[in-house]
């Protein structure tokens, strides 16, 4: 693996612990939700993670912004999926407890990320 910038950003470990969290929590999805919430959740972790690592790699502030900007859209997009899960009660919300405070660590690190990028 390359030696590069992101791996020192503190916003990529909670980000990497997150998509092996959530790898772990969709296997205990049922089956039928293999297409659905799974096939959504597993892209929207990654693209998380992804977009944290494209965005410290940025050229500009503007293009660093961007990437992250988008990796907080995915975390958002998480969220709303562990909504759904949570209302067709295929995960109770107290056992989204640790996963969710990671998700929130994350949106955080990455809204600081965000305004650490607009020009003062």
């Amino acid at each position: 693996m390359l030696k590069l910038n992101h791996k020192k950003l503190e916003a990529c470990k909670p980000a990497i612990i997150h998509v092996k969290d959530i790898y772990a929590l969709t296997i205990i999805f049922p089956k039928e939700e293999q297409l659905g919430l799974t096939s959504q959740l597993k892209p929207a972790c990654v693209s998380a993670a992804s977009n944290i690592a494209e965005g410290s790699a940025g050229n500009s502030p503007a293009e660093r912004k961007r990437f992250f900007e988008i990796a907080g859209s995915s975390v958002v997009e998480i969220d709303r999926q562990f909504e759904i899960i949570v209302a067709l009660e295929i995960v109770k919300l107290e056992n989204l407890e640790e996963i969710n405070s990671q998700l929130n660590q994350i949106f955080a690190m990455l809204s600081s990320l965000i305004k650490s990028q607009i020009p003062s």
